[in-house]
């Protein structure tokens, strides 16, 4: 029977990519109250500084690494550095990720490239620098930041959605993989979640009315009625990333409010 044990990352190193801010600083922060020992990176240092002030004020004891985690040679680097100074990671986090909304034939082809090289080739990277530590070690947890957008598509992010489906499929090909070595590859998809990222999204009108999309979230798609926090995904997290989880594997856990259950309320 499981119990609060099963649920404890005591002990465990937790390699949050891009966790400054946002999603991936309350997926640290979570992972931090469960007992695990937190290393980040950003792609600038102001940004690492950023998020150490943040986890220092949080009374997190954590570290900060400038990476940039499309630079293999720069993730090879960073995860050396983690292992001598820190410890093998027991836990990797891929959760660093951008997005442009630009309708497709709008969209340059290098633009296109950044984001799948961020939010997918990235993932890719640095997961193949943690799976042989992993595989020694005989256990790992490697959660994706996947996305609604892995299932569904919507108007101005094609490029944005292709990676996460991409990264859904990576998710499940590493479980394939390496499953056999007790490492565990799965993926949280967040719903509409309140961060900087969907900040233009939120953004009132000239005229104080809510955004439309705004609206459209709270108001007809979602059946909870709002945008989710960013603390919503630390549980899952915290789950995917626990003994509570060992024979979950490749398998994407939608955080979502309900949006992937619900059709949509009726008009009128």
């Amino acid at each position: 029977m499981a119990s609060e044990k099963n649920f404890s990352l005591q002990g465990k190193i937790a390699l949050v990519t891009g966790a400054s801010y946002g999603i991936g600083y309350a997926i640290a922060k979570g992972m931090a109250a469960a007992g695990a020992k937190i290393v980040f990176n950003d792609i600038k240092q102001e940004f690492v500084d950023k998020g150490l002030a943040s986890y220092k004020a949080d009374g997190i004891d954590a570290i900060g690494y400038v990476c940039d985690v499309t630079d293999e040679d720069a993730v090879n680097a960073m995860v050396a550095t983690i292992e001598k100074e820190v410890g093998v990671i027991d836990i990797l986090v891929n959760n660093a990720g951008i997005i442009k909304r630009i309708p497709m034939i709008e969209m340059k082809a290098s633009e296109f490239r950044q984001v799948i090289d961020v939010d997918l080739n990235a993932p890719f990277i640095v997961s193949k620098a943690v799976i042989p530590s992993m595989i020694k070690k005989g256990a790992g947890k490697i959660i994706n930041i996947c996305s609604m957008m892995s299932e569904f598509g919507r108007e101005t992010v094609s490029a944005y959605a292709s990676a996460k489906g991409g990264l859904k499929m990576l998710t499940r090909n590493i479980a394939s993989e390496y499953g056999q070595y007790n490492i565990q590859c799965n993926g949280i998809g967040p719903g509409y979640i309140a961060t900087p990222q969907t900040a233009p999204l939120r953004e009132p009108q000239a005229d104080g009315s809510k955004h439309p999309f705004d609206s459209f979230i709270t108001e007809t798609k979602t059946p909870a009625g709002r945008w989710g926090d960013p603390e919503d995904l630390a549980g899952p997290a915290v789950f995917l990333a626990s003994t509570a989880s060992d024979f979950v594997n490749g398998q994407i856990l939608y955080v979502d409010g309900g949006i992937q259950a619900y059709f949509g309320k009726q008009p009128g």
